[in-house]
Formats: structure tokens, C-alpha cells, sequence
């Protein structure tokens, strides 16, 4: 049942209408059904691509459930967290993202001082990822700020502000993890591009944006031999084009129909760590052409209901949430489907809902709860 509540301004003798209403409602169902169907397949397809190589590794005790009961835990705390948030009202946020911010941004400088490192890079801090939490603290920062401070945008030393609020996070990311910095710039630019209303103000950025991409490539050689590899994968077969090799493997193996669940060759010691980032290649092999365009489809309408959720959110703040998260989820399906298919060099992002990562998961489930929270208060 709908009720229709009005916020603002109050009505007087000299007014006919009181201004915008807002509506309250329910949830939007339908997105949340969407999610709940990602979240199914991703667990069935992380156990389907994990259970070999944990089964075969002593690391594991050869327990072919290890990663499975481990995302099954990380699962309950993020449907828990989410469904906390979408009864929170989301507004109240606006106050705390200060908070999220700073704290990211902490985290952030300690795991470049004392956190684990993993194939060579530090990106963990004890048992969580603080890139993945850099990303929705920025999201709500950013919003906020452009939120409390109305015209910011206006000018170029306003605009310039909200670049530093994003540059802060992409910088200290950036200097482990450039693919996730790419994902976290990309999420504050959208929303500043959302938020602009002069789009002047971004041409300053493209000669600037374009000098960093070069400087990092030929900073790190090893990305320049992942660009070469990218070009043609089969020449460096043996080292950094393995994995794209691999996953065509998967991917033409798999037909149309695929080879069926749980039949995939490639995660047979192929594929490494096939459960994570690599996982689409592997659905690809069990499930086919038509497993692989149901996912596709799934992401496509998760991301149109969060598009009409930040359409009609009530406030800009809500809008700006709305879209900065849709703008994560919809670049890291795009960065991960086209790594796997060598559309774009080899990097590391996982895909939402669906690859194996506790601190991921637990954040896209968390702002999935927030959009349900923001969808239940739509402008009348």
C-alpha cells in the first residue's frame, strides 16, 4: 500500500501547492529479486569452479566445501547488513558518510604500511579489502558533499573540490592496485558527470587522465607485457597471455548449451583460482552461450531498475548514491566479462555477486540494501 507524504514547503494562504510530494512505498521487488538470483548462481558457480582445486590442495585439507562455506559465510553477513540497510532510511547516511570516508582513507594508508601481501601486492588489511570499502565510502561522500554544498558544481573551483575528494582515494589505491583505481575513478567521475551541469568542466581532465594511463604503463613494465599479451595472447601463451588462452579454451568448449554443471575441464588445474575473477569463463564452459546471456541479461536489468531508482529518487543525495553504485557494478561487469573474452589487457576485477571474494560481496550486498532503501522513497 502507497502513501503520499509531503516534505516541503509547508502551504500558506498565498500558496496553492505545497511543492513536490514524495511517495512511500515498498521496496523495488523486482531488483531485489534480480539480486537474489546472482547471488544463487554465484554461489552455485563458485562451488562448481573451486571444489577440484580445493579438494586437491593440502592448503585446504582437501576439503572440496573450503571456499564454499566461506562464502556462505560472507553471504549471511551481507544479506544481514543489507537487509539493515534497506529498512534504514537512507537519508540519515548523509550525516555518517564523513565518517565512512575517513575511514577508508585510513585503512587505505595502512595496508600500504602493514598489510598482507598476496601475488606480490598489499591489498589486504587483516581479514577485508579497504579498496572495495573505499569504493562506497566514496559513493556516499561524494554525494553528500555535492549534496550540502548546492551549486558546488557550478563553477571550476567548486568541481575541482569533489576531483580532490576523488583523487585522494585513487591515488593511495592506485599505487598497488591500478585496476581498482581505475573502477574507483570512474565511479566519482560518473557521478560528478551526473551532478555537472557544465560539461566544460571535464576537458581539462582528458589530457590529464591520458598522461597518468601513460606515466603508470611505462612505470610498471609488467603492464606494458599484459598490453602485449592482450595483442596476442597465444605468442605469450607460457607466461602472461595464459590465462586469456585458458579462458577462450572455456569459452569454445562451452557451445552454446556448455558441457553441463560441473563439467568444466579448464578449473581442472588449468584455470588458477577459477572461483575468482576468471569465474564468467568458467559459466561460460559449463553453462554455454545461453548461461552466459542469462547472466548478461540479469546484470542488464539490475542496472536499468537502479537507473529508474535514481531517476525518481526523492532527493539528490539519493539520486547520486543510486548512481554511483550502478556505476560500480555496471563498470566492473563490463571490465571483468571483457577481460575474460581479451577485449580489453588482463587485470583483476571481480564480477559483482557472482566471483568468490568475501569483502566484495559484502559491500555490493550492502549498497544493494541502500538502493532498496532509496527505491521505497520516490518523487510523486
Amino acid at each position: 500500500m502507497m502513501r503520499e507524504t509531503a516534505v516541503r514547503p509547508g502551504r500558506n494562504k498565498n500558496t496553492k501547492a505545497e511543492g513536490p510530494k514524495i511517495i512511500i512505498g515498498s521496496v523495488d521487488f523486482i531488483m531485489l529479486f534480480v539480486v537474489i538470483l546472482l547471488v544463487i548462481i554465484g554461489t552455485i558457480m563458485i562451488f562448481s569452479a573451486s571444489y577440484y582445486s580445493a579438494g586437491d590442495s593440502a592448503a585446504f585439507n582437501h576439503d572440496i566445501y573450503y571456499f564454499l562455506k566461506r562464502h556462505l559465510m560472507y553471504l549471511v553477513i551481507g544479506l544481514f547488513l543489507l537487509i539493515i540497510l534497506s529498512i534504514y532510511n537512507y537519508r540519515n547516511l548523509r550525516n555518517l558518510a564523513i565518517i565512512g570516508y575517513v575511514a577508508s582513507i585510513v585503512f587505505l594508508v595502512l595496508v600500504l604500511f602493514v598489510g598482507t601481501e598476496i601475488n606480490g601486492a598489499k591489498r589486504w588489511l587483516w581479514f577485508f579489502q579497504p579498496s572495495e570499502v573505499a569504493k562506497l565510502g566514496l559513493i556516499l561522500y561524494l554525494a553528500a558533499y555535492i549534496d550540502m554544498n548546492k551549486g558546488i558544481l557550478s563553477d571550476r573551483k567548486g568541481f575541482f573540490k569533489c576531483v580532490g575528494i576523488i583523487a585522494i582515494p585513487t591515488g593511495l589505491i592506485a599505487i598497488e592496485n591500478m585496476s581498482t583505481a581505475i573502477v574507483i575513478a570512474a565511479i566519482g567521475m560518473g557521478m560528478l558527470f551526473v551532478a555537472t551541469p557544465n560539461i566544460k568542466l571535464f576537458y581539462p581532465l582528458i589530457p590529464i587522465g591520458g598522461l597518468v594511463v601513460i606515466l603508470g604503463i611505462i612505470k610498471a613494465k609488467f603492464r606494458l607485457g599484459r598490453i602485449l599479451a592482450w595483442i596476442d595472447p597465444f605468442a605469450y601463451a607460457e607466461g602472461k597471455g595464459y590465462q586469456a588462452v585458458q579462458s577462450f579454451y572455456a569459452i569454445a568448449s562451452g557451445g552454446f548449451w556448455g558441457l553441463g554443471l560441473g563439467h568444466s575441464r579448464q578449473k581442472l588445474g588449468y584455470i588458477p583460482e577459477a572461483h575468482n575473477d576468471i569465474i564468467f569463463s568458467i559459466i561460460c564452459e559449463e553453462l554455454g552461450f545461453f548461461g552466459a546471456a542469462i547472466i548478461v541479461i540479469l546484470f542488464m536489468m539490475l542496472i536499468w531498475r537502479v537507473i529508474r531508482c535514481a531517476m525518481s529518487a526523492d532527493s539528490e543525495f539519493g539520486t547520486l548514491v543510486a548512481s554511483g553504485i550502478i556505476i560500480m557494478i555496471a563498470v566492473q561487469v563490463i571490465i571483468n566479462i571483457a577481460v575474460v573474452t581479451n577485449t580489453i589487457p588482463n587485470t583483476g576485477i571481480p564480477l559483482p555477486f557472482i566471483s568468490y571474494g568475501g569483502t566484495s560481496l559484502i559491500i555490493m550486498l550492502m549498497s544493494m540494501g541502500i538502493v532498496l532503501n532509496i527505491s521505497k522513497f520516490r518523487k510523486g
